[in-house]
């Protein structure tokens, strides 16, 4: 299983990000999809969260300023991150899940420059 994140990079504060996710290995409609965050020195957190129908949860954070989506026939997901912040830099990682089943990324690293 491979879960290949990029998109991140060093933007402004007030800019926009597009990450993407692209999964190889597993049935990808499957599974409930996330994007979670590590900042230095703290813990990682849910950033955002897709199910395999299409829902999506957002951290409250990002409620406003960041969207989930997801592609099947790609096999990739989303994170369309705008208005982002200085508090917004951290480490993105993709998450795949499913009935107890989890697979991470190797995570693409945004900094957001004041």
């Amino acid at each position: 299983v491979q879960l290949q994140a990029s998109g991140g990079g060093l933007v402004q504060a007030g800019g926009s990000l597009r990450l993407s996710c692209a999964a190889s290995g597993i049935i990808f409609s499957f599974y409930d999809m996330g994007w979670y965050r590590q900042a230095p020195g703290k813990q990682r957190e849910l950033v955002a969260l897709i199910t395999s129908g299409g829902s999506a949860n957002y951290a409250d954070s990002s409620k406003g300023r960041f969207t989930i989506s997801r592609d099947n026939a790609k096999s990739t997901v989303y994170l369309q991150m705008n208005s982002l912040k200085p508090d917004d830099t951290a480490v993105y990682y993709c998450k795949a899940i499913r009935r107890g089943l989890t697979y991470w990324g190797q995570g693409t690293v945004v900094t957001v420059s004041s």
